[in-house]
């Protein structure tokens, strides 16, 4: 495990797909301590370059908007919203 500082808008999601995109293993998920540390758990052989995607990383704090791919969804099963809902036991 290697110690980083974490970014201000930390999106784990993100920040894997950062590093994986660069070739960097992370074996484990990121945690944060309870000095508000990242440790990532990388090969030392990957610090200088997992560091300057750290320092870069700025994810996003909002959630995607998943409507239009909930529509396709019920599109191609030919549901409206009212009967998916029902068959889910919703109310």
């Amino acid at each position: 495990m290697i110690k980083f500082n974490k970014p201000v808008n930390l999106n784990g999601a993100e920040l894997l797909a950062e590093l994986n995109a660069a070739e960097v293993n992370v074996t484990s998920l990121p945690t944060i301590d309870g000095n508000n540390d990242l440790w990532l758990d990388i090969n030392s052989a990957d610090e200088t370059k997992a560091k300057a995607i750290v320092d870069a990383h700025n994810g996003t704090t909002i959630a995607p908007d998943l409507s239009a791919q909930r529509q396709a969804i019920l599109d191609r099963l030919g549901l409206t919203a009212e009967e998916a809902q029902l068959l889910l036991g919703g109310n």
